[in-house]
């Protein structure tokens, strides 16, 4: 599957999970700053691209994940100059936006109250003197790819994928059981019909969940999906999110803002070198979160 890998978490965090997730629905955005977003104009309904020129000066920027207090955004640059995807920082010091800085912290996600950072199969625990050095998962994620989300209850939704298999790629969850992580649990054809089925996002009480999948219903490349769950908590059949978020391109990798306000997604195309290699080249949209409830069902 041609599709960037993102983060995982160790069962080692169980504890510090708990802690972070029981107060997922609380507010853990500072007062206002004045540079939210870097100042950028709000999207509606419509996809706007996101594209502040102080992360993207020369328009090689991907795309990017803030951190709950929105005082630091962490990000990619790619081609061009950039023969390789570059990791970058930058913070939000003294009241203004200060000069991005390389990271070894690759495709973060962060917990809720922004005490732990996880990525690469990896995880990092928020210190004083910063975040801490990288520990090693836990075994129940051996076989994690392609994207990773964790909801308040603690469970985690993941892309699966096994060396040697014939399975393309699927979604699976593993909730904690009796001190541990379960074996991962394949989920039904609800979700899991199409090919490279990859990058879910799970809303954070699991009342839907999000994801991008290539299916002869789509629009083009990869579509991103969304699928609720009915009032017994069994998952409804998936929802192609339509011509207002997907097209011809790929559409991928969807997120929702700490602060629920917008939903993030990347948008691109896979192109070919003259070598015959290919490259994955896209940018970074949003919208209001709105768009969600269009699709949600009324019980």
């Amino acid at each position: 599957m041609k599709l960037a890998k993102l983060l995982v978490l160790t069962c080692v965090l169980i504890p510090l999970v708990g802690k972070g997730q029981n107060k997922a629905n609380e507010a853990v955005h500072q007062p206002s700053l004045a540079n939210d977003y870097f100042g950028e104009k709000p999207p509606g309904l419509q996809p706007a691209l996101f594209d502040p020129k102080i992360v993207s000066p020369d328009g090689l920027f991907e795309g990017g994940t803030f951190s709950p207090d929105m005082k630091s955004f962490y990000f990619s640059r790619k081609n061009g100059k950039y023969e390789k995807r570059t990791f970058f920082v930058i913070r939000y010091q003294n009241k203004a936006w200060g000069k991005e800085t390389e990271t070894d912290i690759k495709w973060p996600n962060f917990t809720q109250d922004g005490t732990m950072i996880y990525g690469g199969k990896e995880y990092r625990v928020k210190t004083d003197a910063g975040w801490s050095e990288p520990k090693p998962q836990g075994e129940f994620l051996k076989n994690q790819a392609h994207g990773i989300s964790l909801s308040s209850k603690g469970t985690y939704y993941f892309g699966f994928y096994k060396k040697g298999s014939k399975e393309e790629g699927s979604l699976r969850y593993s909730r904690f059981l009796d001190g541990k992580y379960e074996k991962p649990v394949k989920m039904g054809a609800e979700i899991n019909t199409g090919k490279e089925i990859a990058h879910p996002y799970v809303a954070p009480d699991e009342s839907y969940l999000m994801w991008d999948v290539v299916r002869e219903d789509g629009h083009g490349q990869a579509d991103i999906y969304i699928s609720f769950k009915d009032k017994e908590g069994a998952w409804l059949p998936a929802i192609n999110m339509g011509p207002q978020i997907n097209s011809e391109k790929q559409e991928s990798a969807p997120r929702v803002t700490h602060d629920g306000k917008y939903l993030f997604f990347s948008r691109g195309e896979w192109k070919k070198r003259v070598d015959g290699s290919s490259y994955w080249e896209g940018k970074l949209y949003w919208v209001d979160v709105q768009v969600i409830e269009h699709f949600r069902p009324k019980q």
